[in-house]
């Protein structure tokens, strides 16, 4: 039997849009459980093409290993994350800042024991990233359309699509409800790819 059927489905649900790629991966030295500083085990990055983007997907939301909470319908906190970056079609090497996003995003769910689901989102009051320019300060979460969910051993994981939006926009969904901005953000870009040069969909 396997000592972590969690990873390995996430893996699986993963090769099977990206066949046999070997993604890029960055795994934790020390494990939050064990008094490290970041909460997920790993982070792998795909890379797609038509459109060209990086695939990140967090692994550790969700139980890894062995079942330990006594939620049998769920694994985890329910879900794991999903990030689509543009790159460049030169691009060779996946950036390592939206690793450390997702970990700030793993840090908040962890301290404030409050899960994301589709429709949820979250202010950072600062951008998502100090390493590059972008006016996107905010984050929507909806249900990953591709991913969707998947029943691993440890119970169900939902994949959630991490959006990064920008001040305005934030303040919109606040007021109007994320079922409002969705369209304007997913026009010529359902899969919402996330570029961090954008300007606001609300703008003009």
């Amino acid at each position: 039997m396997s000592e972590h059927p969690g990873w390995e489905a996430i893996e699986k649900k993963m090769a099977s849009i990206y066949g046999t790629q070997e993604p890029k991966h960055w795994g934790t030295i020390m494990r939050y459980s064990e008094g490290g500083p970041d909460p997920l085990d790993g982070v792998s990055a795909y890379r797609a093409e038509n459109p060209a983007y990086w695939h990140y997907i967090s692994f550790g939301f969700s139980e890894l290993y062995g079942k330990t909470s006594s939620n049998k319908e769920e694994s985890g906190w329910g879900f794991e994350l999903s990030f689509r970056l543009k790159r460049e079609s030169t691009e060779t090497q996946a950036e390592l800042w939206p690793v450390m996003m997702l970990q700030n995003l793993a840090r908040y769910v962890f301290k404030s024991k409050s899960p994301f689901d589709d429709e949820h989102y979250i202010a950072w009051g600062r951008p998502i990233t100090s390493l590059v320019e972008t006016k996107l300060t905010a984050t929507l979460f909806r249900t990953d359309p591709v991913l969707g969910q998947i029943d691993t051993p440890n119970g169900r994981v939902k994949f959630l699509s991490a959006i990064g939006i920008t001040q305005d926009e934030h303040d919109f969904v606040a007021e109007h409800g994320a079922v409002k901005l969705l369209p304007l953000l997913l026009q010529g870009n359902p899969l919402a790819v996330v570029d961090p040069n954008r300007s606001s969909v609300l703008a003009g």
